[in-house]
């Protein structure tokens, strides 16, 4: 007999995500991803000077903080032709980078290792052991069994209060984990040490962006951060070499703690590399430019898509090849909601048709519904995934040296073939990749900016075209930027210097999508399918593919009630 699980909200950070899925016979056979908030920020930015935009789209989220900035000024770049120098260029990526290592580690060990790790598991733990198996894996310091004894006692101390606040709702002791007591330990350890390292290693943002989050020295046509080798108030050597040391403690705790502990647990949970692979279809854009004036398709990462069944086999990518649909969504387009709208024409006009609270069980009620505030972008008519996982297989398959030694390295260690990154498990195992690979990158980055520096070049700014009498009477561009979520554009129309039309299309959107008019799933729904339960009345299998991809709705949708009656009502971690 098929059953309704409902999980509401799932997302352990900003916005609002509800998954309803259908089980029967202890596996889901269908599943339904519902956004529940609705924002409108694209419709408060028309009007507005375009070179201001990406001030105020730095407000989609919190989390995401300074991706939209980015992604904004490229959209005006590509719309009046500005030429980034490479000062600038090489800046933006140290303040990207930086975000992305950060952003994969506290989503690992944050908002994702919960699901892998039992914290009450870790109460019984013996500290000896734990210390012999964390010097087996890796020479990090932090690992002598005083070290975990007082780890271990900080965790009892805090469990004896009672007040156990985030983690009270957690499904520990629940059959599906499988680590014994020490890696569970070794776990812990590693989760409260990173809430110290990232607060250190961001403050790349302070020195080069002034402050984080949304960082205030970006701008149209590069940076406004002066830099001046002989000024105290100017980006200069001291402030690099601060930099520089920064990006060091960054690195080094992705390669000694992040990674080996990443290696350490995969072996317990194979069973996931056969599990939540989803659509199969991967995109990226690119990013990352080291050169003025560089083709996209020369960045450190190199735009392409991969299709189901095709791997390795990686394909060229056209901007004008994406759509957004609003068959299943709580919008309305002028010209009927079965169409496709390329972002330029976009529109963001709401029509909210699902049910008022008390909420029913369900929120989809029949295939022809309507819900979620999620649009559902297509790539050639066709859903895709982004993320970590689409970048590391696209770039796996087009032969990124980087990315390529990586990858294998990881496979040959787990003892899996490259199939196994179309999973759960490989979703997860991707971001530590690329987490280990940006921050090694960022300290060639930092060099580079050093060297050019050291050869007199200053510039920061395309001053040329920063007047918009210089523009166009009428533009359209794109800036796409692969943030930690995965791709990330924004489209933009401009006006007689004014913004005509503006539209976000979010890695959550991608990846959260409903239905399209075909009635195909988007990411989230689709990699849901196929998953065992062991116990309904705790989905921890659903809370684990979910948040392999790190769903971040609240720049996916653009009024929450948070009561409900659901045939099974789940509080998440």
């Amino acid at each position: 007999m098929a059953k309704k699980i409902v999980v509401d909200p799932i997302t352990r950070i900003e916005g609002h995500l509800r998954i309803e899925a259908q089980v029967e016979d202890g596996v889901i056979t269908d599943a339904w991803s519902i956004g529940t908030m609705w924002r409108g920020i694209e419709k408060i930015l028309v009007g507005r000077d375009p070179r201001d935009a990406w001030y105020w789209t730095q407000r989609f989220c919190g989390v995401c903080t300074t991706v939209h900035a980015m992604a904004s000024i490229r959209a005006v770049e590509d719309a009046v032709g500005m030429t980034v120098p490479l000062n600038a260029e090489l800046i933006r990526n140290l303040i990207m980078g930086i975000q992305n290592v950060q952003d994969h580690v506290i989503h690992f060990y944050h908002l994702h290792a919960l699901d892998w790790v039992d914290i009450v598991s870790a109460l019984s733990a013996d500290p000896g052991a734990t210390a012999r198996l964390a010097q087996s894996v890796s020479d990090w310091p932090k690992s002598s069994k005083t070290y975990f004894k007082a780890v271990q006692d900080r965790v009892k101390a805090f469990v004896g209060t009672k007040r156990l606040g985030p983690f009270a709702n957690a499904y520990w002791g629940h059959p599906a984990y499988k680590l014994p007591p020490e890696a569970n330990l070794m776990g812990v350890a590693h989760y409260l040490e990173a809430l110290d390292w990232q607060r250190e290693v961001i403050k790349v943002h302070a020195i080069l962006g002034s402050k984080n989050p949304h960082p205030q020295t970006f701008l149209a046509g590069g940076i406004s951060l002066p830099v001046d080798p002989d000024a105290q108030n100017a980006l200069n050597a001291d402030k690099i070499a601060q930099v520089r040391e920064l990006l060091v403690q960054a690195n080094a705790f992705v390669e000694k703690v992040y990674i080996p502990y990443l290696l350490a647990v995969a072996p317990f949970y194979l069973d996931w590399a056969g599990i939540g692979g989803g659509v199969q279809n991967y995109l990226t854009f690119g990013d990352f430019p080291t050169a003025e004036g560089q083709r996209r398709e020369d960045y450190w990462l190199k735009p392409g898509q991969v299709r189901s069944g095709a791997f390795p086999d990686a394909k060229p990518v056209r901007a004008e090849a994406i759509a957004e649909y609003v068959t299943h969504s709580w919008y309305r387009y002028a010209g009927g909601d079965d169409q496709g709208l390329a972002p330029w024409q976009g529109e963001t006009e709401p029509d909210y048709t699902g049910p008022k609270p008390p909420y029913p069980d369900k929120f989809v009620s029949d295939e022809d519904a309507k819900y979620s505030w999620v649009k559902a972008p297509r790539y050639e008519d066709t859903p895709f995934e982004v993320g970590p996982l689409a970048r590391m297989v696209v770039g796996y398959a087009q032969g990124h040296p980087e990315i390529k030694a990586v990858v294998d390295l990881v496979l040959q260690k787990l003892g899996a073939p490259a199939s196994a990154l179309f999973s759960t498990l490989g979703r997860t195992a991707a971001r530590g990749i690329e987490a280990l690979l940006l921050s090694r990158q960022n300290l060639e980055w930092v060099d580079l900016l050093a060297e050019n520096l050291g050869r007199g070049d200053t510039r920061i700014q395309d001053n040329a075209r920063w007047d918009p009498s210089a523009w166009p009477a009428e533009a359209e561009g794109v800036g796409f930027h692969e943030a930690p979520r995965g791709m990330l554009s924004h489209w933009i129309r401009i006006k007689n210097g004014e913004i005509a039309n503006y539209q976000a299309v979010v890695p959550s959107t991608w990846n959260a999508s409903p239905r399209d008019p075909k009635g195909q799933r988007g990411p989230y729904e689709q990699a849901l399918i196929g998953t065992p339960i062991a116990d309904p009345d705790q989905p921890l299998e659903i809370l684990r593919t979910i948040h392999s991809f790190d769903p971040c709705l609240a720049c996916a949708v653009h009024l929450l009630d948070a009561r409900g009656r659901e045939i099974t009502r789940v509080q998440v971690l």
